[in-house]
Formats: structure tokens, C-alpha cells, sequence
């Protein structure tokens, strides 16, 4: 039986990590850029969900999905993008981890398309009555938004879409083999000693 203590032939240096993949390309290094141009202005116009990275003070990490109508994310400036903070299950554990690290990590995806477009930076939350009515997003926010600094910009190359078949619909489960909801919620709940009536 595997033992988490007992594996062998771990990497634990930068040193020894780069001798085995090697040196990226100038092009790979040089494609990062600290500013939305036109291009990314675009490709943000364009997509209806994002994943957004955060981590705590102590570093402990979490990623959550962000969807809405494309083009949701929307361009202050050169260097700064905003996107609404719906109302949730008031868990806001992204918020939470923001205030205390502003660093984040952004994943854009557009349907069909294979490149995702990254983008790192330091957040901030504004309750700016007037900044939020300015971006005529549709619907209800909880009056809340989330500007991010943009650090670091690039596009990510479709190997790992490619790889996964993620948009061929052919590829997909069948509907009666994906995993039910209802019961890997309710199993979790479980293990935590929750019993849970779904009318509740």
C-alpha cells in the first residue's frame, strides 16, 4: 500500500526542477506583458468564465469558478480590470482570502476555444456605490466588486485543452455516469456528522 512518508527520488530544488525540463524559449519567457491591451481587452470581452486563484496569509490556497454573461470582467485602464461579486452561499472565501493576500492568479476561457488567457495581480475590494454603477453589469451584485492590478498577462498554450477533448461533446460522459450532486454533497455533510434535508 502506498505511503505518503515513504516516497523516494523527491525534487526539492530549482536547480534540480530546471535540469530535467531544461531552459524555456525567449518567446515563452518574453510573451508575459503587465498591461491590457487591446488583445486581452478582446479575449476578456469574450469570455464568460474565469477562475480565480487566492490564498490565505498562510498560504493555504483556493480556486473558484466566476461565470457570467461574456464580457463580465470589464477594463478601468491600462493596468487594473473589475469584476462584480454576485451573492453566493456567503462562504466568500475568495474575499476572505483577498483581504488578507491580495495576490491572485486569473484563468479567462472563451467556448470552443482552445488558449485560455492568465492573468496575476494584487486585488482590492470596493463597495464605490458609483465605480459599480458605472460598469452596467445586468442583475443583482451584493454591491461589491473586485478590482485586480494586473501584474502579469499571458495567453496559455491549448496543450492541456487539447490533450483533455474538453470542448469535442463527443468525448463526454453519458449523462447517466456523471457523478450525482445531490449525494457527493450529501456524503460530505456526512463525514462532517451533518445530516441535511434538502427542504431545509
Amino acid at each position: 500500500m502506498w505511503n505518503p512518508l515513504e516516497v523516494k527520488n523527491l525534487i526539492t530544488s530549482a536547480e534540480e526542477l530546471k535540469s530535467l525540463v531544461g531552459e524555456p524559449h525567449e518567446a515563452v519567457v518574453k510573451k508575459s506583458i503587465a498591461q491590457v491591451e487591446s488583445h486581452v481587452i478582446h479575449y476578456v470581452s469574450l469570455s464568460p468564465l474565469f477562475f480565480l486563484s487566492t490564498a490565505d496569509a498562510s498560504g493555504r490556497c483556493d480556486v473558484s469558478p466566476r461565470g457570467d454573461e461574456p464580457g463580465f470582467v470589464k477594463v478601468l485602464d491600462d493596468h487594473h480590470i473589475i469584476f462584480p461579486e454576485r451573492m453566493g452561499n456567503r462562504r466568500v472565501d475568495s474575499l476572505l482570502n483577498i483581504i488578507a493576500n491580495p495576490q491572485v492568479g486569473m484563468i479567462f476561457l472563451i467556448p470552443g476555444l482552445e488558449e485560455v488567457l492568465r492573468i496575476n495581480g494584487s486585488a482590492r475590494i470596493t463597495k464605490d456605490a458609483e465605480l459599480l454603477a458605472a460598469q452596467e453589469w445586468k442583475g443583482k451584485t451584493s454591491g461589491m466588486g473586485v478590482i485586480v492590478k494586473v501584474e502579469e498577462c499571458f495567453l496559455h498554450c491549448p496543450r492541456a485543452f487539447k490533450q483533455a477533448g474538453l470542448w469535442k461533446t463527443d468525448s463526454w460522459p453519458e449523462k447517466e455516469a456523471m457523478p450525482s450532486m445531490l449525494e457527493m454533497f450529501r456524503a460530505h455533510l456526512k463525514i462532517n456528522g451533518v445530516t441535511w434535508n434538502e427542504k431545509e
